[in-house]
């Protein structure tokens, strides 16, 4: 057996494939056979239910029997995966002398191929053989991938030309904690050029940064400083068209208060192409983060999410707050500290109760994160005391009033 084996890319694109065996093996393989375009044929007696829809879908063709001798006349490749260790030698011995490649499952270095364990990232195929040891080589390509994926280990398409770039990458970073950001966000993180950052965001990513990447203030700092939409629109567009790659960097989700589809509206008429990568969203995550479930069976079924960026009464605002005091749901609002009283108020008066519990989490997901607990009539009051200050997510229902510690 030679020492090293030799590492290829196989075209199995409309050429036939032999797998014998349909357990659990089969199930594995038979995805990334099928992605390549082979013509797959499967024998075996039985198959999982994953094969068996993959049979269904026309993605291969199965032979309900046993293996046979001459089972793989005119295969180019061939893959062994009974749970027969005999019958695995049989069908290498015939690969053998018809001169097919072929993979033996239950005991990889004694057939002709031996399966590198494989990750896609962008249009590459990472293999990585450790000499007949599966789980080290799973191990190497899982790291590597996710070093590509998350932009720790270059992949040669710097910053420029590949896929979405140049233009302008509407990010959702999250609720503030910098490992919640998606794989997909902190890849085309590391691509930017310029990025326009909202002080909500993972800001310690931005640190990870190459020295010449442009960052901008975007901050929207709740009744103070704030950067205009008109100007952050024409940040993006200016950059993006004068041929940089663009991050857009925002908190929670681009699309849930975000401002997010007002700057892709203006990208698209100013021509510039646009990548939206949806974040997690922290009216979910930072109550989730905090022991708060805002469903919870037997106890809540709705969710509703409501901005606190206009207050209850005002001409411009689009909340039914009378209908909303109806539900006996959740009601999870964001942008609520100031008029906290106010949005109490109007709950009251359109007849939720006032002992309805209520939750405060206040910098979610991040290490100062802290919790209020109140109820709907004596929130202003209770936050106020507790020095609750922006951002912080308010939970509005009898979900806030579960306890996560059944030990409590």
């Amino acid at each position: 057996m030679p020492e090293d084996h030799y590492l290829v890319g196989l075209d199995l694109a409309g050429r036939r494939v032999v797998l014998v065996g349909g357990g659990t093996v089969a199930q594995r393989r038979l995805p990334r056979l099928i992605g390549a375009g082979a013509a797959v044929e499967l024998i075996s007696p039985h198959v999982t239910p994953a094969v068996g829809a993959m049979v269904e879908a026309g993605e291969l063709v199965w032979h309900q029997r046993r293996y046979a001798e001459g089972d793989l006349e005119g295969a180019w490749y061939a893959l062994a995966c009974t749970d027969d260790p005999a019958v695995n030698a049989e069908i290498c011995a015939e690969a053998e002398r018809r001169r097919v490649f072929c993979v033996r499952a239950d005991a990889g270095t004694r057939g002709s191929v031996v399966t590198a364990a494989v990750g896609r990232h962008e249009g590459m195929v990472v293999g990585v053989l450790s000499g007949g040891e599966p789980l080290r080589s799973a191990a190497v390509r899982d790291n590597l991938v996710e070093a590509l994926r998350t932009g720790l280990v270059g992949d040669g398409a710097a910053r420029a030309g590949i896929g979405e770039l140049p233009g302008v990458a509407l990010v959702g970073g999250g609720p503030g904690d910098p490992e919640l950001i998606t794989v997909k966000g902190r890849r085309l993180l590391a691509r930017a050029d310029v990025v326009v950052a909202d002080r909500l965001g993972p800001r310690e990513l931005l640190d990870e940064l190459a020295p010449d990447v442009e960052i901008v203030d975007a901050a929207k700092i709740p009744y103070g400083r704030a950067a205009s939409q008109e100007f952050i629109n024409s940040t993006l567009i200016e950059n993006a068209k004068a041929g940089k790659f663009v991050v857009r960097l925002k908190g929670g989700d681009p699309y849930l208060f975000g401002r997010g589809f007002e700057e892709l509206l203006a990208c698209a008429e100013a021509g510039v192409p646009v990548t939206v990568v949806p974040g997690i969203t922290s009216a979910f995550a930072v109550p989730a983060a905090a022991g708060v479930p805002v469903t919870h069976r037997g106890v809540a079924h709705e969710v509703v999410v409501v901005s606190g960026h206009v207050a209850p009464g005002h001409p411009s605002s689009l909340v039914d707050w009378t209908a909303l005091g109806r539900l006996r749901g959740t009601i999870v609002l964001m942008m609520g500290v100031e008029r906290l009283g106010e949005f109490a108020a109007a709950l009251l008066e359109a007849g939720r109760p006032g002992d309805t519990p209520v939750a405060i989490v206040q910098d979610g997901t991040m290490p100062a994160q802290r919790i209020t607990r109140s109820t709907l009539e004596s929130v202003a009051e209770d936050a106020s005391a507790a020095g609750v200050r922006p951002p912080a997510v308010t939970v509005i229902g009898p979900v806030a009033a579960l306890d996560p510690d059944p030990r409590a």
